[in-house]
């Protein structure tokens, strides 16, 4: 027992550390071959925090584990807002000025209700992760026209994706970064996910709770530094964006992945439970975010984060659910 925590924060070190090295090599090599830089940050940095959540999915769902994987998305969707966004926002009000965040919130929702649609029969199919992804690929190109037109107004998100961008980074350094996540990333995965499994075994837990719980912390990582980050330097948009973003992609994308791989039944408590709580907490962000002050101050941050944990402790309460 004792090795096999010891594995998972090995393997949650591996995945956070190597997905952020593969990010930075490809958005600095795309950087060199001339790729447009708000291309970059809408492509290779915004999806750079859900990589963790992707590969982690995609070995769960080649292991039979589809339900761990809906768990992680749904997982760390929740965390992402009650967790991640409230305590940014106990450490600093988030104002939100950024007209790209006002469009993208609608489209979060949207997408949120679709992951309902899905997941209503208790199927995750092929058709449905085929369907996922293709809208995956529309959700971006629609982002990228929406924030051409906000680059062109003057839109500090646009400008604070761009700021992120690596400089100076050579061709070589840039491919070198590139190579080490793809190796590292998929092995790290695979030692989460089996030290995961292990854990759950021994505490009872369901593959659902262990996705919901444990992995989705830890692949949300990625997310609490980077929103950190941005508060500290002035980029509240970006640290909204950020979450906004990752959220469209793990229903997208990472929920998608499992149907193509792997089309399983799931646990009715996905959709009969869970994914009520992920709406709850969406409709909270939403209406905190799109409010007249148009900011998250420290009480709305002190509320999402009490919905964190009331659902947390529910569900240790619930292990085997």
């Amino acid at each position: 027992m004792l090795e096999a925590i010891v594995l998972l924060c090995i393997g949650l070190t591996l995945l956070v550390w190597s997905a952020d090295r593969l990010v930075f090599g490809a958005a600095a090599l795309a950087k060199n071959l001339g790729v447009a830089p708000l291309v970059i940050g809408m492509t290779i940095l915004a999806m750079g925090s859900s990589a963790p959540e992707m590969m982690v999915s995609a070995t769960a769902a080649l292991e039979g584990k589809t339900d761990t994987a809906v768990g992680n998305v749904l997982g760390s969707n929740i965390a992402n807002i009650a967790l991640i966004l409230g305590l940014t926002a106990l450490i600093k009000p988030l104002a939100i000025s950024s007209g790209i965040i006002r469009r993208e919130l609608p489209l979060m929702m949207v997408v949120t209700l679709l992951a309902g649609a899905l997941l209503w029969d208790s199927h995750l199919g092929f058709i449905e992760g085929v369907l996922l992804v293709v809208l995956f690929v529309i959700f971006l190109l629609v982002m990228l026209k929406i924030s051409r037109n906000a680059k062109d107004a003057g839109d500090p998100l646009a400008d604070e994706q761009e700021s992120e961008i690596p400089e100076g980074v050579s061709n070589k350094a840039a491919l070198v970064w590139v190579v080490i996540g793809l190796v590292l990333l998929p092995y790290a995965a695979s030692m989460l996910v089996d030290s995961a499994v292990t854990i759950a075994k021994f505490f009872g837990m369901s593959d659902l709770v262990i996705g919901l719980t444990i992995i989705a912390i830890g692949t949300s990582l990625p997310e609490l530094a980077a929103s950190i980050a941005s508060i500290y330097k002035g980029e509240d948009d970006m640290a909204v964006g950020n979450i906004i973003g990752s959220n469209v992609f793990n229903i997208l994308a990472v929920m998608g992945i499992p149907g193509l791989l792997n089309p399983s039944v799931l646990s009715p408590l996905a959709m009969g439970r869970d994914f009520y709580v992920m709406l709850g907490v969406s409709v909270l962000l939403v209406l905190m975010a799109l409010g007249k002050r148009r900011r998250i101050n420290r009480v709305e941050g002190a509320v999402l984060v009490c919905c964190f944990v009331a659902y947390q402790v529910y569900l240790f309460y619930n292990l085997a659910a």
